[in-house]
């Protein structure tokens, strides 16, 4: 029986206050703070160490709770805790919020030291890569040399593709689920639209707000629900909604909410801007928009030349349109032309892209053997 982690707290480490913190614009920041959670106890020799990344809005807070009331717990706690997945009795978890995010990493809603007042859009244009140079920072800070696996789904796994790609020495193992190596262009489209909705919110000021009465939760409201759709699937929706009414019986034959699926929308949008900022929205999918592994190296095989060393569990689930099986399946053809050791499991799953966090038992079971299998090589 899987047991809870209990009470968690975040940290944070500041770096950078010295030599700024170089990004791949070109730009610098200075200071740098990644807000981070642990979980399990780090061994003797520093060797059981797995990094969780996190999806596009997700945060440092992966498992547990922040205090005995806490009505929600971290984000992938089915996954992380004694016995789970990222079995906590045996291994030393970390996760923390990426560079640009909102939930107390550096980012557009921090202080400019320069001015005193939140960056706004003068804070620098952020990459997958600079989240990743930020994480090796944290790493730095922990004594760890080298993870035993860097893990994550969506936005999280391009995160463990480039801690695979360019910091290969400081990994041993990497689990990238339901991801892909580029932004195809609808993706980049995707983005675009919620982005534009932010821009159109006459209360975002070009990213001025914080210091308004009223922010733009209009735009990112909609921005939300346009992402929302594509984190499902065409069988779950039905599943969930189909063509239910919500709160009546017959049409209205008015521009109201009427449809089920279409007050769950709203729902979400609306609770999301209570938790997260419209410029980090701006930043985060423009990092992910720009992340493309083939146009750094010249070819996929290519960005993994240096790779060979690390195992890797690579997941994607059946009904995911967002980022469909054949985004894993071309990055798995790169690994194994790379020489990489490589295992694949297309899941067969309902759920569309959450199938990450939803399959719980099946990611118990594969992810939980997989790394059961490279504890008994390494530890």
């Amino acid at each position: 029986m899987t047991r809870s982690i209990g009470i968690v707290e975040t940290q944070y480490v500041t770096f950078a206050e010295q030599e700024p913190f170089q990004l791949e614009s070109g730009a610098t920041l200075s200071p740098v703070t990644l807000a981070y959670e642990t979980y399990g106890t780090l061994n003797a020799d520093r060797s059981n160490a797995i990094l969780i990344l996190h999806a596009f809005s997700g945060s440092a807070h992966a498992a547990g709770r922040h205090h005995p009331d806490d009505p929600k717990p971290g984000w992938w706690d089915e996954c992380i805790g004694p016995g789970k997945a990222f079995d906590t009795d045996r291994f030393f978890v970390i996760c923390s919020n990426v560079l640009g995010g909102c939930y107390g990493s550096t980012g557009p809603s921090s202080i400019d030291p320069s001015t005193g007042k939140p960056y706004g859009l003068h804070f620098p244009v952020v990459t997958i890569g600079d989240m990743v140079n930020a994480q090796v920072k944290l790493l730095d800070h922990l004594g760890i040399d080298v993870l035993l696996c860097a893990a994550g789904g969506s936005m999280g796994g391009m995160q463990v593709l480039e801690w695979a790609a360019h910091h290969p020495e400081r990994v041993r193992s990497a689990i990238p689920i339901a991801t892909t190596a580029r932004h195809s262009p609808m993706l980049i489209a995707f983005s675009e639209v919620g982005r534009q909705a932010i821009y159109a919110d006459p209360n975002w000021h070009q990213g001025d707000y914080y210091h308004r009465a009223q922010k733009p939760d209009a735009g990112l409201a909609v921005a939300r629900m346009v992402g929302h759709i594509t984190y499902l699937s065409e069988q779950s929706m039905q599943q969930k909604f189909g063509r239910r009414l919500q709160g009546r019986e017959r049409y209205g034959y008015e521009f109201q909410t009427e449809f089920a699926v279409e007050s769950y929308l709203k729902y979400n949008g609306s609770k999301f801007t209570r938790r997260f900022d419209a410029n980090s929205y701006l930043y985060i999918t423009k990092a992910m928009d720009y992340f493309d592994l083939v146009a750094q190296h010249g070819s996929l095989a290519a960005a993994f030349a240096h790779s060979s060393h690390i195992k890797f569990l690579v997941l994607s689930f059946t009904s995911d349109w967002l980022y469909p099986s054949h985004h894993s399946k071309e990055l798995v053809r790169a690994l194994t032309a790379a020489g990489c050791d490589v295992t694949y499991l297309d899941i067969q799953s309902d759920w569309g892209h959450d199938a990450f966090l939803l399959e719980v038992d099946t990611m118990t079971h594969l992810i939980g053997s997989f790394l059961d299998q490279l504890a008994k090589e390494v530890l």
